[in-house]
């Protein structure tokens, strides 16, 4: 499965004293109109996303990210494993081409040495922890190793007996390469990377699992699951999951290793035996997901150290294969348009285009006609607006006068660049008002409904106008294995109910 606003969508460390937990993205690139990596940082500046991760290095997305002090994790593709795992040069050459060549102007953090590879490559775990320690080597020869640390993501299934998280343990047969690789990230000071996916576990429960439980909801406390080990109480399959995980290094002896979640998410859009992939349930779960990151609520094992999270992901990827739920993970589709509005309000900037301080950029009063019908053709033409709206038995071709389509276009470009001031000029005829000048089934991007939803918001420039129409497309890395074995941990656990 793959790829967000991820937006997810930022320097990791999450248990640092000093840092505080992030928000960041994943950046899938399975889509078939990839936007270009202006158009891509574009949207990443305009929601404010400050950590990105990519699921390999590529040049030009690394480019296009210098200078904009956004936080990038790289990775090693899996196809590239065996080579690197195998060869120091290897490695060194990888450093080099992808981190030295852009560091420091492209803010890079961290490096994933592959991706699910105890899950989905097993012939390829023996190098695992070789390859890590290769490309680690070639940092520390560049003088990068503080700056740039080094893990791998893994699958929360390799976490065995997860429920109740007090008894947690990793797959043992995984033990050769675990405790060799646990044992890096300790002495280097890097963190354990894991991909956590509650819809997988909620879904693979037949009923077990509660669907609030997977989603954040509030619990009454008689419907907490507690640890009758501990007396742990947990709300939410997240922070059991990331529990597990400590409780699971803890067993192996290591317990101050911290937890960066790589992957969380949940798909807006499934086929009809995936009822639970919804728009609803997916604003659901990533809203509170960043509410939680940002609250600093932390785990039950470890309240107040929140745990940096990246969402998945930024694009739905239509081209992934699989069941529709694999192309629908998306916090926004190929044009840069929410698939949703995130419930944020209060939880800071990042992803926050759920604002009711609505603005809009209108024509001014008394604006020389002239003047106004160059700005709309310009807004209409290079500046790439989409103005099919304003033709001929559409819904904001009346009134069909020049100030009304002056008004969409304006707006409408207003909104797709991120609603900076300079976006609303053109030349001098254009103004920032709060007022919705939305008529009928005319509404304009950023509307508020009555419902309190915004109405055909278009997302900050996905379409910049200094950049070509180039097709920017990669082949994503991602292979992920599902958590298929927390349903028997739950039964025997047993949910202890107060």
């Amino acid at each position: 499965m793959a790829v967000h606003f991820l937006l997810l969508l930022f320097a990791l460390s999450v248990a640092a004293a000093d840092e505080e937990a992030f928000i960041g993205v994943n950046i899938g690139t399975d889509l078939s109109d990839m936007p270009h990596p202006t158009q891509v940082v574009a949207l990443l500046k305009a929601q404010q996303i400050r950590h990105v991760r990519l699921y390999d290095a590529d040049q030009a997305m690394l480019l296009a990210l210098a200078k904009t002090g956004i936080q990038v994790v790289v990775t090693v593709p899996n196809e590239e494993l065996l080579a690197i795992g195998q060869s120091n040069s290897s490695a060194a050459n990888w450093v080099s081409r992808n981190v030295v060549a852009h560091f420091p102007a492209t803010n890079i953090t961290a490096i994933c040495v592959g991706s699910d590879v105890l899950t989905t490559l097993p012939n390829a775990a023996k190098v695992l922890v070789s390859a890590i320690k290769y490309i680690h080597s070639a940092l520390v020869a560049s003088n990068l190793d503080r700056q740039v640390k080094v893990s791998t993501p893994l699958s929360s299934s390799i976490i065995l007996d997860s429920f109740p998280p007090s008894q947690a343990f990793f797959n043992r047969s995984l033990n050769p390469v675990l405790v060799p690789l646990l044992e890096f990230l300790q002495s280097t000071g890097s963190y354990l990377m894991l991909n956590i996916y509650p819809y997988y576990d909620y879904m693979q429960s037949n009923g077990v699992i509660p669907l609030d439980y997977a989603l954040f909801k509030s619990l009454p406390p008689n419907k907490e699951a507690v640890d009758s080990n501990t007396l742990l109480h947990y709300t939410n399959v997240f922070d059991a999951m990331v529990d597990a995980a400590y409780f699971a290094m803890a067993f192996l002896n290591y317990t101050n290793i911290p937890v960066v979640v790589t992957e969380s998410g949940w798909p807006s859009k499934g086929g009809s035996n995936e009822p639970d992939a919804t728009v609803d349930n997916a604003n659901t779960y990533n809203s509170n997901l960043i509410k939680h990151v940002f609250n600093k609520t932390g785990t039950p094992k470890h309240p107040g150290l929140a745990v940096s999270t990246y969402i998945y992901e930024l694009y739905n990827e239509d081209m992934k294969p699989g069941p529709l739920s694999e192309k629908n993970w998306g916090l926004f589709d190929a044009n840069g348009t929410p698939i949703y509005i995130l419930r944020l309000t209060g939880s800071g900037a990042v992803l926050a285009n759920d604002t009711s301080n609505q603005t809009f950029c209108i024509a001014k009063d008394g604006a020389d006609p002239k003047m106004l019908q160059a700005a709309l053709d310009w807004a209409c033409g290079p500046g790439k607006v989409e103005c099919s709206p304003l033709l001929q038995g559409q819904p904001c071709y009346e009134p069909d006068n020049v100030i009304a389509h002056a008004n969409y276009a304006f707006d409408t470009y207003y909104h797709k660049m991120g609603k900076t001031p300079d976006a609303c000029d053109f030349n001098g005829v254009a103004t920032i008002s709060t007022s919705d000048l939305s008529h009928g089934s005319c509404v304009f991007p950023g509307s508020l409904g009555k419902n309190g939803t915004v109405g055909n918001f278009t997302a900050p420039s996905m379409n910049s106008t200094n950049s070509d129409s180039l097709a920017y497309n990669l082949r994503s890395c991602d292979l992920r294995i599902r958590s298929l074995l927390m349903v028997t941990g739950f039964l025997v656990w047993g949910v202890v109910v107060l």
